[in-house]
């Protein structure tokens, strides 16, 4: 049975990309770039670094001075218009509740995560982060999973993995923990749950029957 949560942020735990999005095309109009918000928020949701190099590919701009001016713009948006999805803070509470841990894994700096979590009440839910800042590479290197994994001394058996993207389901299976892909996201690594809303996930924990290795979806 899942006793333990460690939670990607950007999108996962809070729906930052709304933000993301506005703030990378802030950056191209100000610098003369016209560019529809939709293809930006399209290419965001790939990924940030893939939406920056291939804009800049695009308009001939230098990657390191887009990403600095949308790092200034998107700094001037508040915490609290990126809130965390529904469901998410219920989740966080039922694994508190029941002894369990709430960690973070991302490659977000831990300034902005402590910012995010305090904003929206968050903070005592989880006991710590992780993130590049300390020394950890990006996943799919699971470097960052395995140091979370040995500080707090969790079971890798009783623990899931809330994620996005492929890569991080990689790094969760090299380590042996499930996996969560949070959205609809089409990947080629089957995660160990699929969920479209933390009601789902919430259903799931309360439900789940200890056979984590069994892939599944819930609404």
């Amino acid at each position: 049975m899942i006793r333990n949560l460690i939670w990607e942020t950007d999108d996962v735990l809070f729906d930052t990309h709304p933000a993301v999005t506005y703030a990378i095309s802030q950056s191209l109009n100000e610098m003369g770039y016209a560019i529809a918000l939709n293809v930006v928020d399209d290419l965001a949701r790939q990924s940030l670094d893939f939406c920056v190099d291939t804009l800049a590919a695009r308009f001939k701009l230098d990657p390191a001075l887009l990403r600095l001016r949308s790092a200034e713009h998107y700094r001037q948006i508040s915490p609290e218009r990126q809130p965390p999805f529904p469901g998410a803070r219920e989740v966080c509470d039922w694994i508190v509740k029941r002894g369990g841990l709430n960690l973070i894994a991302t490659a977000r700096k831990a300034e902005s995560t402590h910012a995010l979590l305090a904003a929206h009440e968050m903070t005592d839910l989880f006991r710590d982060i992780f993130t590049p800042e300390q020394g950890y590479p990006c996943k799919p290197n699971p470097a960052i999973l395995l140091a979370a994994l040995k500080k707090h001394d969790l079971n890798p058996a009783k623990t899931l993995l809330i994620c996005r993207h492929e890569n991080d389901i990689q790094a969760g299976q090299a380590v042996g923990v499930a996996t969560c892909l949070f959205g609809v996201a089409e990947v080629s690594i089957l995660p160990s749950l699929q969920v479209t809303s933390y009601h789902g996930l919430l259903t799931f924990l309360k439900g789940q029957s200890g056979d984590e290795g069994k892939s599944e979806r819930a609404s």
